[in-house]
């Protein structure tokens, strides 16, 4: 490992460069001469990347324009998994830019390690730091740094229970709405009904296109981690999310051994199993990659989304609308789905830093200070939620407000419509920024435009939005937005959007836990396939083997985490109320 580097001795090293500005006419961005003399490449290893290799596209031009570089995206997802940092740690650097998972104590094990700069001295005096130095000082003290080495993911001028969230929750059952609708709109009052209903959606589908490839239920393994991820999508719709083996609910009121053989956990193995021996789940979704699984969706072949930014965004073009047809949010009765609060000191799970070794430390602090300005979370932020660049995909009217241009309508979120060469040309899907870093809330306000980030909620876009599926979808719901159908029945629960940092793990218990994940994901997998009449021995193998191995010593400490973070997000929760009126 190489020692850590101080900010003294790279202050002694590095000429600081002011970040150059641009101008906006109604058409397309003027940019002046960028202030950066020298071409780079930026290795970005980034954990919650899901595209590896160079930006291209629009995203890639802006970034060139403003910073003369461009970003190489290290992603673990993709290739390599822990490996990937292990191998680059060794050799002393992880990368120019890190955008990494704290949990475990992570983060601070990486500081400790000397892979990543107290960047301090490149930092103060920038606009990011008389904006949000409150937030960013308190990531820090949490990982127990003395200086800024991280910064926080989606810093909210909202309060903690108030919903991250504005029109469609993070999770929930999002189904071909089209065919609902042909059958009637069946009441589902549980995960058994939801499973019938899809039966008979995906028998519809068949008839209707033709084809036999067609399934209720596609999965993928690329996020496995402590726990089969897509597994874990359906808790989400009950309330809970992980804290290592715990699957803990929003509001603190239960915590729960994934094991356990009624726990919530296996009740969706059972769920999966029940699917696979109904011809409901798609016999490739154990080998698929996370691309693979996204074109089915684009190509109409699967029925049922466990987000909304993957049915909807890759389905829900302005012609199958128009139609009457896409992914929408279903009502499942007994449901409550998770939400993640608003985040007053920013979300410290999730950091941007500078790695220890960059090329030059200066203009990666000058692009993490971009990042949260409001060009940044325009342009960055695209791909969760935000409009883009001002004059391709949206443009200030002449009443002063913000409205999609014609291109914006065909190509938001993410549709692969050809992007004018003056932006950067390619399609518009491949050109959004591969960094999966929200500096800020889509909730905040936009100051350019008075209105949030989030375009879905402007006035010109909720106005504009008539056609065929969101009419049929509302006039049935009796509501405008998902989110608040569910708060007006009581669907909806939010866990207080809470500072919160894990501590660094013991080496045992990290050992005991790369086993028995291993076992964990294994049997998951494989207990979905098998006769239904094997589930329970196959369950029973599960238990006894990752028991075995120590598994209770590991949730022992998961179990302390999660408590330890409900009552970080109870004190959030009465620090941070939600705003009057």
């Amino acid at each position: 490992m190489k020692n850590r580097l101080t900010c003294i001795m790279l202050c002694a090293m590095v000429t600081v460069l002011s970040v150059t500005g641009c101008v906006h006419n109604d058409k397309n961005p003027v940019l002046r001469t960028s202030a950066y003399k020298e071409f780079i490449t930026v290795d970005v290893y980034d954990e919650f990347a899901n595209y590896q290799g160079i930006q291209s596209g629009w995203f890639a031009k802006v970034v060139k324009d403003r910073f003369n570089m461009e970003l190489n995206i290290i992603a673990p997802n993709i290739s390599g998994g822990d490996a990937v940092m292990q191998t680059r740690a060794a050799m002393g650097s992880l990368g120019d830019l890190l955008v990494v998972n704290t949990a475990n104590g992570k983060f601070n094990t990486m500081v400790d390690a000397g892979l990543v700069m107290d960047c301090t001295g490149f930092i103060k005096d920038k606009d990011i730091m008389k904006k949000y130095g409150d937030a960013i000082s308190k990531t820090n003290k949490l990982a127990g740094n003395k200086g800024i080495y991280g910064f926080p993911n989606s810093i909210s001028s909202q309060g903690a229970t108030e919903p991250s969230e504005i029109i469609d929750p993070t999770f929930g059952p999002y189904i071909r709405w089209d065919y609902y609708k042909k059958l009637g709109y069946p009441e589902m009052e549980n995960l058994d009904d939801f499973l019938d209903v899809l039966g008979k959606m995906q028998k519809l589908a068949r008839k209707e296109e033709g084809c036999n490839d067609i399934y209720a239920i596609s999965l993928f393994r690329a996020w496995d981690d402590n726990m089969m991820n897509n597994a874990k999508q359906i808790a989400c719709m009950y309330g809970y999310d992980e804290m290592g083996f715990v699957l803990s609910k929003a509001d603190g009121s239960d915590c729960q051994n994934i094991i356990d053989s009624d726990s919530i956990y296996v009740k969706v193995l059972e769920f999966f199993n029940k699917a696979n021996e109904r011809g409901l789940l798609d016999p490739g979704s154990a080998s698929q990659n996370y691309d693979t699984w996204l074109l089915k969706y684009q190509a109409g072949k699967v029925l049922y989304s466990p987000w909304p930014w993957v049915g909807q965004s890759m389905f829900n073009t302005t012609g199958n609308k128009e139609k009457g047809k896409g992914f929408k949010i279903a009502p499942v009765k007994d449901m409550e789905i998770f939400s993640f609060g608003c985040w007053p000191d920013g979300d410290s799970a999730r950091v941007i830093a500078i790695g220890s070794s960059a090329k030059d430390p200066q203009r990666m602090a000058d692009f993490i200070d971009w990042l949260y300005s409001p060009e940044g979370m325009q342009l960055n932020g695209q791909a969760n939620g935000a409009a883009g660049p001002l004059g391709l995909t949206w443009e200030i009217g002449a009443d002063g407000k913000p409205a999609l241009t014609e291109f914006g309508k065909r190509a938001l979120p993410n549709n692969y419509i050809e992007v004018p060469e003056e932006y950067g040309g390619g399609n518009w899907n491949a050109g959004i920024s591969a960094l999966n870093f929200r500096a800020l809330s889509l909730n905040n306000i936009d100051p350019v435009t008075g209105k949030t980030y989030n375009y879905l909620c402007w006035e010109s876009t909720i106005n504009n939005e008539d056609n065929a599926l969101e009419k049929d979808w509302k006039e049935k719901m009796g509501a405008d937005t998902a989110v608040e159908y569910l708060e007006q029945h009581d669907m909806l629960l939010i866990a207080p959007g809470a500072n919160y940092f894990t501590d660094v793990e013991d080496a045992n218990i990290t050992t005991v836990r790369e086993r028995c994940k291993s076992m964990v994901i294994k049997y998951s997998w494989e207990i979905i396939f098998v006769p239904a009449s094997d589930f329970k021995a196959y369950l029973k193998e599960m238990q006894d083997m990752v028991q075995a191995l120590g598994y209770d010593d590991v949730y022992e400490v998961d179990l302390k985490n999660a408590k330890d973070q409900v009552s970080a997000r109870r004190a959030y929760a009465k620090k941070y109320p939600p705003a009057a009126g």
